[in-house]
Order: structure tokens, then sequence, then C-alpha cells
């Protein structure tokens, strides 16, 4: 990611300051577990994604143990907070998780980055899933 996608990711983020990765009512709008199906064909597919609206974009990974702390540092350097969920065999689940504006460019971008950083630490990535809040009638 170069520095004008960064500085570019903080204006987004500062023009979204109502939605946090905790917000009651999130809807997952969007999800790409299939490394063969594009990320522009996953939103482009999604009924609920709003194109213009912030997401709690959430990249599902498989660590090891000991090098979950490697990763939080690493990936909170953009933003990002990492969750752990569960040990899943030798591995433990977590999610890197932050708010942005999505759109089918960065989608991809992040995920080939969550692949090699999982992948250099000696785990793997799953694929990534969209939250939006759900429409208030």
């Amino acid at each position: 990611m170069g520095l004008l996608d960064r500085l570019l990711d903080l204006v987004k983020k500062r023009e979204t300051p109502g939605l946090t990765a905790d917000a009651p009512g999130l809807k997952i709008v969007a999800e790409a577990f299939d490394p063969v199906v594009a990320d522009s064909a996953v939103l482009a597919a999604s009924p609920d994604w709003v194109s213009t609206a912030p997401a709690v974009l959430r990249h599902h990974l498989l660590l090891p143990p000991d090098r979950v702390e490697d990763a939080a540092s690493i990936l909170a350097q953009d933003g990002y907070e990492l969750r752990e969920q569960a040990p899943d065999g030798e591995l433990t689940r977590v999610l890197a998780v932050r708010v942005q504006v999505l759109d089918a460019l960065h989608c991809a971008q992040e995920r080939s980055r969550m692949a090699g950083l999982a992948q250099r630490l000696g785990g793997d990535a799953l694929g990534w899933d969209a939250q939006q809040p759900e429409p208030t009638a």
C-alpha cells in the first residue's frame, strides 16, 4: 500500500467516524472466501452492500499462537485491530478488523496483503467479509 493510498484511507476514516467494529445491528453484506472469485465480483453480486457507506472489513486469518502479537503490531500500523477468536488445531483463528469505505481495488489489495502476512508468519488467510448496519425503517 503506497503513501497516497494510506493518506486517502486516513481521510476516508475521518469522514466516517460514526461506525465502529462493535456497532449494534451490523450484518454481513459481502464475503469472499473463494480465492478464485474476484473481489469486484463479490461486491457487484451483493445486493445489500452500500458502496458509499463505511463498512467493517474483517479478514479471517489462521496464525500460530506465538505470532499473533507480531501480526497485531504490524496490522495496527494500518489501523487494523486484531481480535483473537479461538484455537483451530495448532493455529489460532483471528480477525483483522477496521472500518473503511469498500471498493474492489482496496479489497483486492488488502486480501493480497493479508495472504502475504499470514504466509510470512506461518499461517493462512481464509478470506474476508464486510459488515454494514441494517437499514433503518
